[in-house]
């Protein structure tokens, strides 16, 4: 349905609208009490060879979605019945804001991208707190690991930010499978200022103080997540510092704001403006740097590699490179409903084609 849904209706709807429609349908057909245990026992990965250990957590499989997909932490039970093994939400706030004017997201179909200023729009970490404890209240089949991706609040100067991330750490973190600071995104004015290290640090201490405070029963996993358009050395000095702080991980990678290379028309990209690039033109440059982040991060640190993951095909090369998980949300976006379960039926048959019994003894395996 979503799929003849996104073929005769969705692609001819603004893009924005057409993701509420689209994800409104998601939740109807998964979160459903009647309909949704049956879409998790369809759908929903069972296969034992994807299982997946990262993070000190179990993952029934490596294939999650990204954050920016569920802001607001209104469908993550109906995204995991469909075959996500994890989902991270966000990116939530300090405080809720409305995000950049409309409209602020564009579809390029030649190159299977989107461009997004979306700026952080959510509810804020107040609202989606409730929602996180209801989740963690009652399991329900199909119920995937759940990451809690969090950026600075537009409206806060840049030396509150470690206040304003602390903040919603302590309102988010002890509902949170992992937590991501996010300090990559391009639409928000001098976030990814915070990618150089001597700001990034005390602002990770913060958070990872925080989530120390918050979740005293167990240790939560902190990761950071970097853009696409970081320089090697950059993507070097955050590696150092991951190893430094025993960060548990690095999200790589987010966005981009270069438009090089692509088919789309020149008319087509300058309509739609700025704004971070998603989707397939960030293959390359994102294989480059999970490359670069593995071979410099202790073995115990894990690399979440996302950008242009559009099938199984990617995924499993991402894998074997050494990304512990794999992410995506624009190859979901033009995949549809059935995207996550034939991307988990597709990598569990490239898996045992080539003699792995879990999807853990394939990370790397090419290093």
């Amino acid at each position: 349905m979503y799929d003849a849904l996104m073929r005769h209706v969705l692609r001819h709807v603004p893009s924005e609208p057409a993701h509420r429609m689209g994800f409104g349908l998601v939740r109807a057909l998964g979160g459903a009490p009647g309909i949704g245990p049956r879409v998790a026992g369809r759908f929903a990965p069972a296969d034992p060879v994807l299982r997946t250990t990262a993070l000190g957590l179990a993952f029934p499989s490596p294939l999650g979605l990204a954050a920016g997909f569920d802001k607001d932490a209104e469908g993550v039970l109906a995204l995991g019945r469909l075959g996500f093994g994890a989902v991270e939400i966000g990116t939530v706030t300090g405080r809720p804001q409305p995000g950049n004017p409309k409209p602020r997201l564009f579809r390029l179909v030649d190159d299977r991208a989107l461009v997004n200023r979306m700026g952080f729009n959510n509810s804020g970490a107040a609202a989606a707190a409730p929602r996180l404890a209801a989740l963690r209240a009652v399991p329900e089949p199909g119920m995937p690991l759940l990451g809690v991706n969090i950026g600075k609040s537009k409206a806060v100067p840049a030396d509150q930010a470690a206040d304003d991330y602390r903040a919603s750490a302590a309102a988010l973190g002890a509902y949170a499978d992992y937590v991501v600071v996010n300090v990559s995104s391009p639409n928000t004015p001098g976030l990814r200022d915070l990618q150089q290290v001597d700001v990034l640090e005390p602002l990770l201490g913060a958070v990872r103080d925080e989530l120390d405070r918050v979740s005293v029963d167990r240790r939560v996993p902190l990761l950071v997540k970097i853009t696409v358009d970081l320089a090697d050395d950059d993507v070097d000095a955050v590696a150092g510092l991951a190893r430094r702080m025993g960060l548990d991980g690095v999200v790589a990678t987010n966005t981009t704001v270069a438009r090089d290379g692509l088919r789309t028309s020149g008319d087509v990209v300058e309509a739609a403006g700025a704004g971070g690039l998603s989707g397939r033109p960030l293959v390359e440059r994102s294989r480059a740097v999970l490359s670069r982040l593995r071979s410099r991060l202790d073995d115990e640190q894990v690399v979440i590699s996302v950008g242009g993951i559009e099938d199984a095909t990617e995924a499993y090369r991402r894998i074997r490179a050494g990304a512990a998980l794999v992410q995506a949300y624009t190859g979901f976006v033009y995949g549809g409903l059935l995207w996550p379960a034939r991307v988990n039926r597709e990598l569990a048959e490239l898996l045992r084609a080539d003699g792995f019994t879990t999807a853990d003894d394939a990370v790397g395996a090419d290093l």
